[in-house]
């Protein structure tokens, strides 16, 4: 069955963040990584399954029980790497966290990079709707990822950082 990966990774998503909610605290968790699937393929034009599934999971290692070893097993070695690249080391003092964070990214493939521009592009859009969340911080923390990844940008980045650039220059038009 196509997509099989992706169907099964849509199910652990919504078991690994059974009851946690976003910032204003009525919405569903889940619900972000699964705009986060559908923007990179309905806006993005992302087809790759195992892209999608690692989107879908992309925050599970960082902010559930889930571990590096149950996605490895579940949905294959590649796919858990690209959600370790995308996840904090939640054990360092948070400057350091950040700033590792930041080198990690920088330098992982393209795949990776693609799931946190939606990611991004996703926190964006919630953090305008939401009176919990910190707009201004959101768009500095994009931003700076955005100037990260426009370095020799791989091919497959270029319309997704025109994209998420599109959406910051809007949302700074309207300060």
């Amino acid at each position: 069955m196509e997509n099989q990966g992706l169907f099964e990774a849509i199910g652990f998503a919504g078991r690994a963040h059974l009851g946690q909610l976003r910032k204003d605290g009525k919405t569903p968790y889940v619900s972000h990584v699964f705009r986060v699937a559908m923007t990179l393929s309905q806006l993005f034009g992302v087809k790759e399954e195992e892209i999608l599934t690692a989107a879908v999971l992309h925050d599970t290692i960082e902010d559930t029980t889930t571990d590096f070893d149950d996605i490895e097993e579940r949905f294959g070695l590649r796919v858990a790497e690209w959600v370790a690249l995308l996840s904090k080391d939640m054990r360092m003092p948070h400057g350091k966290r950040e700033d590792a964070y930041l080198r990690q990214l920088a330098q992982a493939p393209y795949e990776v990079k693609l799931i946190k521009l939606a990611d991004m592009y996703d926190n964006l859009l919630d953090s305008q709707f939401c009176a919990e969340g910190n707009p201004a911080h959101t768009l500095r923390k994009t931003e700076h990822i955005v100037q990260l990844f426009s370095k020799r940008p791989h091919s497959r980045l270029k319309k997704p950082l025109l994209i998420v650039h599109a959406l910051i220059k809007k949302l700074n038009s309207e300060k």
